[in-house]
C-alpha cells in the first residue's frame, strides 16, 4: 500500500469540501438539529419526572452516539458518491492505485468528516443541555470504537452496492441506518423487542453499545465481554464488507461495467 495514493483520495475530498459551501454545511447542520431537537425532548420529559430521573445521559447520549455512527457511514459513502457523480472511476483505476488504497482513502475521508460532526454534537450536548460524558467514564472510548468500526463496515457495503447497481442505488444506501435502528435498541432495552428481533439484534454491534450505555446510566456494571463481542462483530463486518467490495470491483472490471458506469448501469 502506497501512503501517498491513500492520502490523495482523502485530499481530493478535502478540496471538494473546502471549495463548496453546500458540502460544508451538511457536515454539522443536520447533527446540530438532531441534538437540539432531542435535547428539548429530554428537557420536556425531565419536567414530568423532576429529580427522580434524568433522560439527558440516556436519550441524548444515545442520539449522539447513533448520530456519530450515521456520520461515519455517510462520510464513506459520500466520498464514493463524489467519484460516482463525476464518473471518475475509470480515471482512478487507470492509475496504479489498488482497491485497498482506494477504500482506505475513503475511510480516511470518513474519519475527518465524522470528527467534525462528533465535535459539533458534543459541544451542543455539553454546553446547551448539560450532558456530561464523565457519567460514562472511559467506556465512552470503546463505545465510539464499536460504532466507528460498524459505520465503516456499512459504508463500504453501501459503496459496493452503488458500484454494482449504479449511482441510482444510493437510494438503497441512505435508508440502511434507519432500517438497522429498530434492531440496534438505541432508545429502549433489548428485552422490549420480540424474540425473533432479539436474535437479529445480537448480531448488530451497536446493540451492545446501547445496552451498555443504559446499564451505566442505571448504575449497573456493564457485563463482561459485552463490548468485546461488539468489537469482534464490527471487525468481522468490516472484513466481510471489504470482501464484498472486492468481489464487486472485480466483477465490474471483468465485465467492463466500470467503463460504462452510469445512472442506468444495473446489469
Amino acid at each position: 500500500m502506497v501512503v501517498s495514493r491513500v492520502l490523495g483520495v482523502a485530499l481530493r475530498q478535502y478540496y471538494l469540501i473546502r471549495g463548496s459551501l453546500t458540502r460544508i454545511i451538511p457536515l454539522f447542520v443536520w447533527v446540530a438539529i438532531d441534538i437540539v431537537l432531542w435535547g428539548f425532548i429530554t428537557q420536556y420529559l425531565n419536567s414530568f419526572t423532576g429529580q427522580r430521573s434524568n433522560f439527558v445521559p440516556m436519550i441524548l447520549g444515545a442520539v449522539l452516539l447513533w448520530g456519530f455512527l450515521v456520520r461515519v457511514m455517510q462520510g464513506t459513502t459520500m466520498a464514493f458518491m463524489e467519484d460516482s457523480w463525476s464518473r471518475n472511476f475509470l480515471n482512478l483505476f487507470a492509475t496504479p492505485m489498488t482497491i485497498t488504497e482506494y477504500v482506505t482513502g475513503l475511510v480516511l475521508a470518513s474519519i475527518a468528516s465524522s470528527m467534525v460532526g462528533l465535535f459539533v454534537m458534543f459541544a451542543l450536548a455539553v454546553t446547551v443541555f448539560g450532558l456530561s460524558f464523565f457519567a460514562y467514564g472511559m467506556l465512552i472510548i470503546p463505545f465510539l470504537l464499536v460504532l466507528f468500526l460498524f459505520g465503516i463496515a456499512i459504508g463500504i457495503f453501501g459503496c459496493a452496492l452503488m458500484l454494482r447497481l449504479g449511482p441510482s442505488a444510493e437510494w438503497f444506501v441512505w435508508p440502511i441506518p434507519a432500517l438497522l435502528s429498530p434492531f440496534a435498541c438505541v432508545f429502549y432495552p433489548l428485552s422490549t423487542l420480540p424474540v425473533w428481533m432479539q436474535y437479529v439484534s445480537f448480531l448488530i454491534p451497536p446493540t451492545y453499545v446501547f445496552e451498555g450505555l443504559r446499564a451505566i446510566v442505571a448504575g449497573q456494571p456493564v457485563a463482561d465481554g459485552t463490548l468485546l463481542w461488539g468489537i469482534g462483530l464490527a471487525v468481522l463486518y468490516i472484513l466481510l464488507a471489504c470482501w464484498f467490495f472486492t468481489r464487486v470491483y472485480r466483477h465490474a472490471v471483468r465485465t467492463g461495467l466500470i467503463a460504462r458506469y452510469s445512472a442506468e448501469s444495473a446489469s
